[in-house]
């Protein structure tokens, strides 16, 4: 048989020069060259003159001779280079360089006819090359169908976790809008019930300074009429001889008395204190809770409580998690 080195050899010389392929049809022209016959008339045709694209001599005619011998000796070369192709397509015992024909099931290994004799393979149990490939093909094959099923599964698993986490991602954008939209309408209640209550404390801090003003302009009008007393009196005192001061006072009566027991400071802090500090919270309990039952935080609103600050009037449920408002009787 031939070797690589000689069918490499060979097919140099059966190769078109145009193509660079095994010659098809191969032609011989004037000056000895040869090349594929579609090859050179393409050529010719496209330069528009008959040149040898080799050592470019011009030719008349565009005369072209069959090459009989070349073209079977491409045909054997060809056949010759398949051969060498497939031969080294197949594997071979690096020891005995034969061909690997043998599957020792024992070693799990490719051997050659040569090494399944030897000592190192008795007793082994040995399958042709062919036989062992469908047998790992079916096993393959049945791992392929089995991974497939199981990616199937997880395929499915995973379609389902991005629904859940898609449907847990939407219920938390809802919940947020619903507690948006509830405490906008809770800010909405207390900002009117703010204005209300400020503009009730305005007018009634009116009325309080009007009367306060009132009061306060009697008490100035007592000091007024006190002050003018003692300008006369310290008149007197400083301006007249002690017979003449005798004579006048004792003919004067006794001096302009004040009655200060009928005269009182106001004081606001009782109008606050007693009537708008419990009015408020007491009003502001009761919108809260009112608020909290229109609204639909479910199950109960989270309200943390210091039991011994909290209002009188906020009861706490003791081993119960709800906490709510119960109006106590006083």
């Amino acid at each position: 048989m031939a070797s690589k080195d000689q069918v490499e050899s060979l097919t140099e010389e059966v190769v078109c020069p145009i193509c660079l392929d095994f010659f098809t049809d191969p032609v011989i022209l004037e000056c000895g060259h040869n090349f594929c016959r579609s090859c050179i008339t393409q050529s010719w045709d496209r330069e528009a003159k008959n040149t040898c694209p080799e050592c470019r001599d011009e030719f008349v005619d565009r005369t072209l001779r069959v090459n009989r011998a070349l073209a079977r000796l491409t045909e054997k070369a060809r056949a010759l280079s398949l051969n060498l192709k497939e031969k080294e397509s197949k594997l071979h015992c690096e020891k005995h360089q034969e061909e690997l024909k043998l599957f020792c099931e024992t070693d799990k290994k490719l051997i050659c006819l040569i090494c399944a004799t030897a000592r190192e393979h008795k007793s082994h149990s040995f399958v042709p090359v062919d036989e062992a490939i469908e047998f790992y093909k079916e096993q393959v094959k049945s791992s392929f169908e089995s991974l497939t099923e199981k990616k199937s599964v997880i395929e499915q698993m995973e379609q389902e976790q991005k629904e859940n986490i898609s449907g847990v991602q939407e219920e938390s954008h809802n919940l947020q809008s619903q507690i948006t939209s509830q405490f906008a309408e809770l800010h909405q209640i207390f900002t009117e019930k703010e204005r209300r209550f400020l503009g009730d404390i305005q007018e009634e801090e009116k009325k309080i300074v009007k009367r306060m003003k009132k009061n306060l302009q009697e008490i100035q009008e007592n000091l007024n009429s006190i002050q003018e007393e003692l300008s006369k009196l310290q008149e007197q005192i400083d301006h007249k001889a002690d017979v003449i001061f005798l004579k006048d006072e004792a003919g004067r009566g006794s001096s302009a008395s004040v009655d200060t027991e009928s005269l009182s400071v106001t004081d606001a802090a009782p109008a606050f204190e007693t009537i708008y500090r419990p009015f408020v919270l007491n009003t502001m309990i009761t919108e809260i809770s009112d608020a909290i039952k229109r609204c639909s935080f479910s199950p109960y609103v989270s309200v943390t409580l210091d039991v011994e600050t909290a209002h009188a009037q906020l009861e706490v449920s003791e081993g119960d998690p709800k906490v709510f408002y119960r109006r106590k009787s006083i």
